[in-house]
């Protein structure tokens, strides 16, 4: 294939054990991604759709969700949301305010660039159990992860607290936030009647054969 006058080749990155992108990256200089960008969950369901420019994202970036509707929309050139799908009431995926609440106040989550799936990925993936998982039943166990999310929009706290009645465990582990990269580290932060506000992010979890995290 060749792009604006380029050779590129092809490649498949997989980003866990059930997604993976596919993308073309320039053959000289090599590594550098050019063109479309598609992130694929189980090789059927899209959750990612934009395109790289000179090995930066560019333009309009779409997210899906694991049934494959549109869950979010990201202008990297205008560094604005231009479209955020309404959030229903789930017990894996819900929002925490620190500050007191009233009638009538006016909230807005805080936001990840890549949606409630792909953008929360990483948070999951950094994670294993503190013990060797043979001969243990993990579907018996279940995780949550909680974030900490700054009036600033910065990652300022992560735990994750593993539970099972059966094995009698109920662990919670601190991760350092700075494991994670700046843009990892990065969100909009929630508000409150336009004043940005501390906020948490809960994800219910499942943990897997191998002692890591999946979404449920």
């Amino acid at each position: 294939m060749r792009c604006a006058g380029q050779d590129t080749l092809a490649r498949r990155e997989h980003l866990s054990d059930s997604v993976i992108a596919h993308y073309h990256v320039l053959s000289s200089p090599p590594n550098v991604k050019v063109g479309m960008y598609e992130v694929f969950l189980k090789r059927r369901t899209l959750l990612v759709r934009g395109r790289y420019s000179d090995g930066k994202k560019s333009g309009v970036w779409q997210f899906f969700d694991i049934k494959g509707q549109l869950n979010e929309k990201y202008n990297y050139d205008r560094k604005q949301f231009t479209y955020e799908a309404p959030l229903y009431s789930s017990p894996d995926f819900s929002f925490l305010f620190e500050d007191s609440l009233k009638m009538g106040d006016r909230l807005t989550r805080p936001l990840k660039i890549g949606g409630v799936y792909y953008g929360f990925m990483r948070y999951l993936s950094i994670y294993k159990l503190p013990f060797d998982t043979y001969d243990v039943s993990t579907y018996l166990f279940q995780a949550y992860v909680e974030l900490l999310i700054s009036p600033l929009g910065r990652l300022a706290d992560y735990n994750v607290r593993v539970v099972s009645g059966r094995y009698n465990y109920d662990q919670t582990f601190n991760i350092d936030v700075h494991l994670f990269s700046d843009e990892d580290r990065t969100f909009t932060p929630a508000t409150k009647n336009g004043v940005q506000v501390m906020s948490r992010i809960l994800i219910r979890c499942f943990v897997t054969p191998d002692g890591g995290l999946d979404f449920y």
